[in-house]
């Protein structure tokens, strides 16, 4: 006799949380995937409305511009995801470039020395104002106002003091220079167009930040610290750590452009800075970064800054009246916004 075989069970029926999604839906959960679409077709906008924005010097340009702004909003986006903000990011900057021309020209030293000299305070600033944030658990957006107003009056009053005007002396003629010059503000020359070095610096920031992000430990802090800063204690995240080292990260970057600003006009107006703090945020919120924290990426504000740099100078090549940009920059930050909101609930649907 043939012995019956038992009937198979029934298929276990799949739910959202094992279901893989497909290739379309994961892509448009990307945090950058909004930023992105916009960048195409801003381009493809200037490129038909303006003829002089298609030649290879115009794209040299909207880089340039790009870079100097995208090198600032890498580290801020950081910051961001890490759940805070640095509203004195902007005069931060001016700061730095201000700390090295004047150390070195009032001291008559090599310039290297007010560069490693500005880099120390600009790192001093961002441990300063991290400290402040787990020492009081008041809101980043109150304490770095207060940095705001203070490095805004401490640059022009001790300007005034040292220099008996508004601007630094040129340091184009002292030691160092032409080294430094190399460094942070020189060219290079691709098919026969001039390309600032800043843009190749910028590629690499943000090479460094997406790795840093997604193949380290620490990067697993910041993305933890974002969403819940005492969930990720509980789990033994060093939050303050992170923190601090987070607005350190600004204060690095605030010190590089500085260095470039410097090096790129050889002196320093001391009221500069002020309101790009607000640029480098829409750049990362442009990329897909959350107000809230715990979301976004290196990605993101790297593209955002590309969209800065296309409209700053794109208006131009059209001959349009420049009063329109920070109108357009509005109607980007609200797009973006609406974008973000959309992208996460992509993200989470089952």
């Amino acid at each position: 006799m043939s012995q019956a075989t038992a009937p198979a069970p029934p298929a276990a029926p799949k739910d959202g949380r094992t279901s893989e999604r497909s290739l379309s839906r994961r892509l448009a959960a990307r945090p950058e995937i909004g930023a992105l679409i916009a960048a195409i077709a801003v381009y493809v906008f200037f490129f038909a409305v303006a003829s002089p924005f298609r030649e290879a010097g115009s794209l040299a340009n909207v880089l340039y511009e790009s870079s100097v702004m995208g090198i600032m909003a890498l580290p801020v986006a950081l910051l961001m995801i890490g759940g805070e903000f640095d509203l004195s990011a902007g005069v931060a900057v001016t700061t730095s470039a201000l700390t090295a021309s004047m150390w070195s020209f009032q001291l008559s030293m090599n310039i290297w020395v007010g560069i490693v000299v500005a880099l120390l305070v600009s790192l001093a600033i961002g441990a300063f104002n991290g400290y402040l944030l787990v020492r009081t658990g008041l809101p980043s957006f109150l304490i770095t106002l207060g940095t705001f107003l203070i490095l805004q009056g401490a640059n022009l009053a001790i300007t005034k003091v040292f220099t008996g005007n508004v601007a630094t002396d040129s340091i184009s003629d002292m030691d160092g220079f032409d080294q430094a010059k190399k460094v942070f503000a020189s060219e290079v020359s691709i098919g026969g167009v001039d390309v600032k070095i800043t843009v190749f610096y910028w590629f690499v920031f943000a090479a460094a930040a997406t790795w840093l992000l997604l193949r380290t430990k620490f990067g697993n802090w910041i993305f933890a610290t974002g969403g819940s800063k005492e969930s990720a204690r509980a789990v033994g995240v060093p939050v303050t750590f992170t923190k601090i080292a987070l607005f350190m990260g600004v204060g690095a970057g605030a010190w590089f452009v500085g260095m470039h600003i410097l090096f790129s006009f050889n002196t320093v107006q001391s009221g500069e800075g002020v309101g790009n703090e607000f640029l480098y945020i829409i750049a990362a919120v442009i990329g897909g970064c959350l107000l809230t924290g715990g979301y976004g990426s290196a990605i993101g504000p790297v593209i955002g800054a590309f969209i800065f740099g296309m409209v700053s100078q794109g208006i131009v090549y059209a001959n349009w009246n420049p009063d329109w940009f920070k109108a357009f920059l509005g109607v980007m930050l609200l797009l973006a916004a609406l974008v973000n909101l959309w992208v996460r609930r992509q993200a989470t649907r089952r």
